[in-house]
């Protein structure tokens, strides 16, 4: 089901009023049975490894806790890993390294016979692979006791409005809440309806429309060199911004309005002024697991410095990997182990840099100038992670600056200018909202203006979303892939 979906909003308000209906020791097994349902309108089977992974990891968290001796623990850690790792390498990652090693062998003329799995990917396996992990291995670290009560730890691992795409939640952090009684409040219902109007400004009317100017030069790039490719490129970085951050904020508000606090997934990423401070900002959720569950115990930065770059590549060359099994997401995140590597090896150099300059790093031109640069690294990086091949990406990156020249005609780029135009106009909307946003969030500032201006908002909103956005079937959010 997606959020972008008539069945959805159907589903939602329904769910909320019989949540808010029943008494409190009823509500895990509705939010159960919406979440199976929720996941099930995609592929029905496929909620059984939902339940094979939550049963796995409920029973090996109890017998692990346990155990007094710490091997024996570890055996049931290795037990979650295997189950939940090897479900997602089957589904997900198989064939890529079965083809990889054919173009391998075939390449110094060996024979190589592996059959192809001809399997879905499930949708969303790799949220809740990792949040079910994130579970065991806190138990494992004596950070959370095990949890008990089996169908509350399933709401958990399936809890619908983050199932699919995150935020990836702790379980020390979520599943507290599914014990505390949430009664009706208007005031956080109806913030997180605004949240959740938000998201779908983002996505329908900004991501899905600039998508259509992506989607016609990156399938086609070798019609295209110079600013066709640029353009598509910044649009790009507009469309999965605004396509992964609105199903975010979709999916906080919704569980905000039945009375659950998810995590914040974005802040404003692209005003970053490194890519340290990018990392920060942006998919916060998943750089942080990463953070805990990889980098920390690879030794981090407390070790040499060689130790500590090969921490940082290898971390960022195993998230490009999450993204998708394709070569051009592990390039990606290596391209982005290698900006922060960089980083550290020149800061000195820069440092000296600015005070031979006499620049001080905290003004404002100094501020822009890193944002800037940020940002414009992070598009580079960007052009491998939607093209669809590496061919096609090296392709693009060496066009970009080729052919330049200014057509008074236009280019072909999929999309009417006067369509252009508006969703350009909608843009500058929500960059107004995001310079708001730096000192207070954009409800709170409203909340206190008269309430003619309030609705005036309100209604602007709806309306953009009701006469611009793209409501096709098959406009699925991009995180859904991976």
């Amino acid at each position: 089901m997606l959020f972008n979906s008539l069945h959805f909003l159907i589903f939602f308000p329904i769910v909320v009023g019989i949540y808010f209906s029943i008494p409190h020791r009823f509500r895990w097994i509705l939010l159960l049975l919406s979440s199976y349902y929720f996941y099930m309108c995609w592929k029905p089977e496929y909620v059984l490894l939902i339940i094979a992974s939550t049963l796995i990891d409920y029973f090996a968290a109890i017998k692990m806790h346990r155990q007094t001796v710490r091997a024996r623990r570890r055996l049931f850690l290795i037990l979650s890993l295997l189950s939940n790792l090897g479900l997602l390498f089957a589904f997900k990652y198989f064939n890529f390294f079965s083809d990889s090693a054919r173009v391998l062998m075939h390449s110094i003329s060996l024979s190589y016979d592996m059959p192809t799995l001809n399997v879905l990917l499930p949708v969303g396996i790799s949220f809740y692979t990792f949040q079910t992990l994130s579970y065991t291995i806190d138990v494992y670290m004596g950070k959370r006791e095990p949890e008990r009560h089996l169908g509350i730890f399933a709401v958990y691992v399936a809890f619908f409005p983050q199932l699919v795409a995150g935020p990836i939640e702790r379980s020390t952090r979520l599943l507290p809440q599914f014990f505390e009684k949430h009664e009706f409040d208007y005031r956080r219902v109806t913030n997180g309806i605004k949240l959740m109007l938000w998201g779908f400004f983002k996505k329908v009317v900004i991501a899905d429309s600039v998508a259509v100017v992506v989607n016609q030069v990156y399938n086609n790039p070798y019609n295209y060199e110079g600013i066709p490719i640029l353009i598509a490129t910044y649009l790009f970085a507009v469309q999965i911004y605004c396509d992964f951050s609105g199903y975010s904020d979709i999916a906080i508000g919704a569980a905000q309005v039945m009375g659950y606090d998810l995590m914040q997934n974005f802040r404003i990423p692209y005003y970053s002024k490194s890519i340290s401070e990018f990392w920060k900002r942006w998919h916060i959720s998943l750089s942080t697991w990463f953070r805990d569950y990889l980098y920390i115990p690879l030794g981090g930065n407390r070790t040499t410095k060689p130790r500590w770059y090969t921490n940082l590549m290898v971390v960022f060359l195993v998230s490009g990997l999450w993204h998708g099994a394709n070569w051009t997401f592990v390039a990606w995140g290596g391209i982005h182990g290698a900006y922060l590597v960089l980083s550290i090896w020149t800061q000195h150099l820069r440092d000296r840099i600015y005070d031979l300059l006499k620049i001080n790093q905290q003004s404002r031109p100094a501020r822009i100038f890193k944002m800037f640069i940020t940002f414009h690294l992070v598009c580079l990086a960007w052009i491998f992670f939607r093209a669809n091949n590496i061919g096609d990406a090296f392709y693009l990156v060496g066009h970009l600056f080729t052919g330049i020249e200014i057509k008074f005609g236009g280019y072909y780029l999929g999309l009417p200018r006067a369509e252009l135009f508006v969703s350009v106009l909608m843009i500058m909307v929500m960059e107004m909202v995001h310079l708001i946003q730096r000192k207070k969030d954009f409800r709170e500032v409203l909340a206190v203006k008269p309430k003619w201006l309030r609705w005036s908002v309100y209604y602007a909103f709806v309306i953009a979303i009701l006469l611009l956005g793209s409501f096709n079937n098959s406009s699925q959010f991009i995180y859904f892939q991976f």
